[in-house]
């Protein structure tokens, strides 16, 4: 049977919102990590066959499949090709599904999965407020209305309706958001973060972490929504970032000269309530653990997108995972969430997790538009 491997990964560090990756261009973000990705692993450029990306809003200065752009924007090879690809919050994350896919199937023996969004340059939304000056109801047609009504559909509500379900007060919410900029802070203050980023614009960390928060700071912070529990607080942050992996077949590693780091176990998708949004990663992750023979006390480390606080707070309930074990270095509420960048930046991250710590099991999921969810199981080799 086919085996996939992750030779590479490597991702800028996560920007915040007017911050210093503010200035920088969308491509040559996702371009830079290329770069490094190709003079990290040492392949030749040329024996890459696709190059697939994630990016959300597809719009302005990220249009014109900058999967392609960013390639040649990095002075790689003409000869291999690009394609971006949207699954919302999970597009870099099913980038690197596709890329072990072609890789599994035998068609494929060198991909690059990677994702960059500058949000401080294309803002969330910019597709949709385009098309609502047109006059044309987006993103939801007719068949959309006859089948869920007109509601309102968004994260924000999403959020909230997943703290009514599982019973999240806000005091619990905001204790979250805390533990992940500590977690994070210290991360960066350890080091751990070091060998995974390269630096642009004179940026060499994240910038998101607030170490010097308290809870009595996040405490005086309106809520989104008059009477709920979300703050910006206890919200991942916008950002701007971009991540790369080289994903391996066995012949490649063999002819190459490549270093296996991780092997992909299992590939899961699933979709859920819409409505909800966020809860997908819930039933994504059983199935994979399905799939793999797995338990959650097989996982070692977790990766999951912290879009909203109660989103890792009811799948660590569900699925009785083990806390400490989850985010390790803190999540997106202190990181930061550069939309279609963050999926290979937390495989990334996981990576490196693993190595750093002699784990044998990691898994990433993230909830994403539409009430979807990927989850991905990687063994450390």
């Amino acid at each position: 049977m086919a085996e996939a491997y992750i030779v590479g990964a490597v991702r800028t560090p996560v920007g915040k919102k007017k911050g210093g990756l503010s200035t920088v261009h969308p491509t040559d973000l996702a371009a830079h990590t290329l770069r490094a990705l190709i003079d990290r692993t040492g392949v030749d450029p040329a024996a890459v066959e696709d190059v697939i990306m994630g990016c959300v809003m597809q719009f302005g200065p990220q249009s014109m499949d900058i999967a392609r752009n960013a390639w040649l924007s990095a002075g790689l090879p003409e000869n291999v090709a690009g394609v971006t690809i949207d699954r919302q919050c999970g597009s870099s994350q099913q980038a690197v599904h596709f890329a072990a896919q072609g890789v599994l199937s035998g068609t494929q023996d060198l991909v690059v999965a990677a994702g960059v969004e500058s949000m401080s340059v294309v803002p969330m939304g910019s597709s949709i407020t385009a098309a609502l000056e047109k006059g044309m109801p987006f993103p939801f047609g007719e068949g959309w209305v006859e089948r869920y009504g007109k509601q309102e559909i968004s994260q924000f509500r999403g959020a909230e309706l997943m703290c009514e379900k599982w019973g999240f007060e806000r005091e619990e919410l905001e204790r979250y958001a805390y533990e992940s900029h500590q977690r994070a802070a210290k991360a960066i203050a350890n080091g751990h973060f070091r060998d995974q980023i390269a630096p642009i614009n004179g940026v060499e960390d994240d910038e998101g972490p607030r170490p010097d928060t308290t809870l009595e700071k996040m405490a005086s912070l309106k809520t989104l929504r008059e009477g709920g529990r979300i703050t910006a607080a206890t919200s991942s942050q916008i950002s701007d970032g971009s991540g790369a992996l080289l994903i391996a077949s066995e012949k490649a590693i063999r002819d190459h000269g490549l270093v296996p780091r991780a092997r992909i176990v299992t590939l899961a998708l699933t979709g859920d309530d819409p409505v909800y949004m966020l809860t997908a990663p819930i039933p994504a992750t059983r199935k994979a653990l399905q799939r793999s023979g797995l338990s959650i006390g097989d996982i070692d480390v977790t990766e999951i997108n912290e879009a909203f606080a109660p989103v890792p707070l009811a799948w660590i309930k569900e699925l009785g995972a083990d806390p400490a074990k989850v985010n390790p270095n803190g999540g997106a509420i202190a990181l930061g969430h550069p939309l279609g960048g963050t999926g290979t930046i937390l495989m990334t991250k996981l990576v490196h997790e693993l190595e750093r710590t002699g784990g044998r099991y990691g898994l990433q999921t993230m909830c994403e538009g539409g009430g979807q969810a990927n989850v991905t199981v990687i063994e450390r080799v």
